[in-house]
């Protein structure tokens, strides 16, 4: 796999939110707004990022019987320092996002390109691997988040987008909604790739 399917691996093809639905409880959780779903978005690719490229470059030191306690000892070390910048620069996000900023030291995404990924390749290719799959993450929570948002409350970063006519489905903005808007994001995927499929194949015949 080169540079370019590495980075691009996370967005499409293996996208940890719409393809191997990782990482659920911050993704149901936070995208209530879209600065939410970004803040976390972000904050989970920075710690993905700097995991990777640390459990790469110490992969060969670390024994095989206690691998994953030391993937978890390096990405709680960043979580941490994340924490840490959240709430001394961005306050605001950091009370928004709560203990969700925490648990993404056991965030699937993380700890399982860790063990998938990092630990078996260099540490340029899991850098990428971890941007990209940092920005599907994000990329998705920042969709669920605005859709969550507009229809919820009518707003995006929290500027009123609709008319004053339009009545808030409240839904969206509570626990269901968030199921109900990953499992309908999930399904336009779904029949998008399928069309592409069967158009390229409609080509090749």
């Amino acid at each position: 796999m080169n540079k370019k399917d590495v980075l691009l691996n996370g967005l499409l093809k293996e996208n940890p939110t719409f393809v191997l639905f990782l990482g659920m409880c911050p993704t149901l959780a936070v995208t209530t707004s879209v600065v939410n779903a970004i803040g976390m978005g972000l904050s989970t690719m920075v710690v993905l990022v700097f995991s990777n490229l640390f459990i790469s470059l110490l992969r060969k030191f670390i024994p095989e019987k206690v691998r994953i306690a030391a993937y978890i000892v390096v990405i709680a070390s960043f979580v941490t320092l994340v924490e840490m910048l959240l709430k001394a620069f961005l306050p605001s996000l950091y009370s928004a996002l709560g203990i969700y900023i925490a648990l993404i030291v056991v965030n699937c995404i993380i700890l399982g390109r860790a063990e998938a990924f990092a630990s078996k390749n260099n540490a340029i290719d899991s850098m990428l691997d971890g941007v990209g799959m940092g920005l599907g993450f994000t990329a998705a929570l920042t969709i669920i988040g605005a859709v969550r948002e507009l229809l919820g409350a009518g707003t995006l970063f929290g500027f009123h987008i609709l008319t004053t006519h339009f009545q808030p489905i409240t839904i969206f903005v509570l626990a269901p909604g968030a199921f109900l808007t990953l499992g309908l994001l999930a399904m336009v995927k779904n029949i998008i790739e399928m069309k592409k499929k069967g158009g390229e194949e409609n080509a090749v015949d």
